[in-house]
Order: C-alpha cells, then structure tokens, then sequence
C-alpha cells in the first residue's frame, strides 16, 4: 500500500551547509520514528520556503546513499506569514497494511503541526 509520510524543519540559515545539515537530520528522524526500509521508498518530494536557495535538499538524501529513489525538489508558496526558513517532505512509502507512520516536525517546524506536540496539560 503506497503511503504518504510528511515532515518538515526549520533551518537557521540560508547556507549549503544549514540545508544538507538539518534535512539529513530530518531524513533520519523519519526513517527512525518509523522503521523505514529504504528499498520501499517509492519517491520523494522536498519543498522549500522562498528564503532557502543555497543548496537542494535533495542532496543530503544523495550524500546519505538514497541514489536509486526519486527525488524532487520545488519552491513553497510563498505565503504572507508562514514560517519562514523551512524545508517540507512527503515521502511517498510502500507500507504494510498494518504499519503506523508518524509524521516528523523539529524545530520551529513544530508549530506547523501543534496537534502532534505532546499534550503536558495546565498547571495549576
């Protein structure tokens, strides 16, 4: 069954280096979170805000051995207001039936998705 898992990061600066750094430590974190088996990647799409136009994302993912999946990189709308500075993926996977896929956001990119922050309730 071919899924979609989506993630996002925010990056520090619009740098080569930022760029590769943070999106490779984006990649890990979803093939960790969710066991992925890179043979059942299907492809890859990476999104960057306006703002980032150092480098492709797409080459971290090279740089980490990911040579036979396809990738592709686009520009973000640019929306007035959104979060600056950051990189999205949707990683398209040939999943289990049964197997749970969780969704990654680190950094700033965790406001993009509030409903999957931990609920530590009110003090009170």
């Amino acid at each position: 069954m071919l899924r979609g898992i989506r993630g996002a990061i925010s990056v520090e600066h619009n740098t080569r280096e930022d760029i590769l750094v943070r999106t490779e430590e984006l990649l890990r974190e979803m093939l960790q979170r969710n066991d992925l088996d890179l043979t059942r990647i299907a492809s890859v799409f990476f999104t960057l805000t306006a703002d980032l136009n150092a480098e492709f994302p797409a080459v971290a993912a090279r740089l980490m051995g990911w040579t036979t999946i396809p990738l592709m990189c686009v520009k973000e709308i640019d929306v007035p207001g959104a979060l600056p500075r950051c990189i999205r993926v949707l990683i398209h996977y040939n999943a289990e039936d049964n197997q749970a896929l969780t969704p990654v956001y680190l950094g700033q990119a965790l406001q993009l998705r509030k409903d999957l922050l931990p609920d530590v309730g009110v003090l009170g």
